[in-house]
């Protein structure tokens, strides 16, 4: 099953959002361990995220283009030659 353009979108919506996640994540645990060291900083309540949508259809572009070509003749010679 193909999967569509929307369900590419949100994948990498998802993926965009764990990966900002993970670095945040990150940066407030150095922060934590500086603080300890007396340095301190302001924790924000809310993140707001923006995300340009020609980026995501760009990567939606790209997936597509790696995905056709797994599913060349030539890609397909390729495995074989590898196996």
């Amino acid at each position: 099953m193909k999967p569509s353009d929307e369900e590419l979108k949100k994948a990498v919506d998802i993926l965009i959002r764990q990966e900002i996640q993970e670095n945040i994540n990150d940066y407030v645990d150095s922060k934590d361990d500086s603080k300890e060291g007396g340095l301190g900083f302001i924790e924000e309540d809310e993140l707001k995220l923006s995300v340009s949508q020609k980026e995501i259809e760009k990567i939606i572009k790209q997936y597509k283009k790696l995905k056709k070509a797994e599913r060349s003749n030539l890609s397909h010679i390729k495995k074989l030659g590898d196996s």
